[in-house]
């Protein structure tokens, strides 16, 4: 089965219901995972994404902040979510699809400002998550499975627009890019991304500050799909959907897609 999988931070799916409805219609991902969903799951504008094709869901939400909903054509089941660092926030969900591959959705969180813990809890609950997020998959090294969403890290130097100028700025530290790493190697996960596009700067997230975000173009690569060792020479076709970025209204991140022959 060939299919083609999508990640988006949405940043409120309910105030951005047109632009999932509009990517659904225009790429038509078979499916597509959420982050930073903003809702209870029963607030989720469901309806409208089943009418579109997508009746397979699996959600975890909160009212306000956080979220993360996986959308399928192809039927799925349930496969449970974590709650890393015991935050009691909506930042993982996973569901298996009827070819047996198991999707996890992670929305990790974003760290705050201030790249230190002892003045910055937020920065210290990311350390945590994603070391929790290490620990897991040590103990339960996947297969076939496919980890997409929010890492709200970019750990290359051509994922940042200045590497020189953001090593002290949280997403591109050398701790978090050291906690990314080591969970990725903990799960056996490769970058599907970068392994299709190895080389050049990649961008999926510019933040609204910038005036003109498409001129200057200071990125960075905070969403990510990876594939367990398993399974990852089947994707391909991995691409992100820049132009998304300068919608109406627009989230600030721009969906990433890979694409997966299983």
């Amino acid at each position: 089965m060939s299919f083609t999988l999508a990640t988006w931070n949405i940043n409120s799916v309910r105030l951005r219901e047109a632009l999932v409805l509009k990517l659904l219609a225009e790429e038509s991902p078979d499916v597509l995972c959420l982050q930073e969903c903003k809702s209870p799951v029963d607030k989720m504008p469901l309806d409208a994404f089943a009418e579109a094709g997508y009746g397979h869901v699996v959600a975890r939400g909160q009212k306000g902040y956080n979220g993360v909903a996986i959308l399928s054509k192809i039927p799925m089941a349930e496969a449970g979510s974590q709650d890393f660092a015991t935050l009691g926030h909506a930042r993982h969900v996973a569901g298996t699809l009827e070819n047996g591959v198991t999707v996890h959705n992670f929305y990790v969180p974003a760290g705050g400002d201030v790249a230190d813990r002892s003045v910055n809890e937020k920065f210290g609950q990311k350390l945590d998550y994603l070391t929790d997020m290490r620990d897991w998959f040590r103990d339960s090294r996947p297969e076939k499975s496919i980890l997409v969403g929010d890492l709200n890290i970019a750990p290359r130097e051509d994922d940042v627009w200045d590497h020189k100028k953001l090593l002290k700025v949280v997403s591109h530290t050398p701790v978090e890019v050291e906690h990314l790493a080591e969970t990725q190697e903990a799960g056996g996960w490769v970058d599907v991304t970068r392994r299709d596009i190895p080389e050049g700067r990649l961008y999926s997230w510019w933040s609204y500050r910038a005036k003109d975000w498409d001129g200057a173009d200071k990125g960075r690569r905070l969403d990510h799909i990876w594939a367990s060792a398993d399974i990852e020479q089947a994707g391909h076709s991995s691409r992100i959907l820049r132009d998304a970025r300068g919608w109406e209204k627009p989230s600030d991140h721009a969906p990433v897609f890979a694409s997966f022959d299983l």
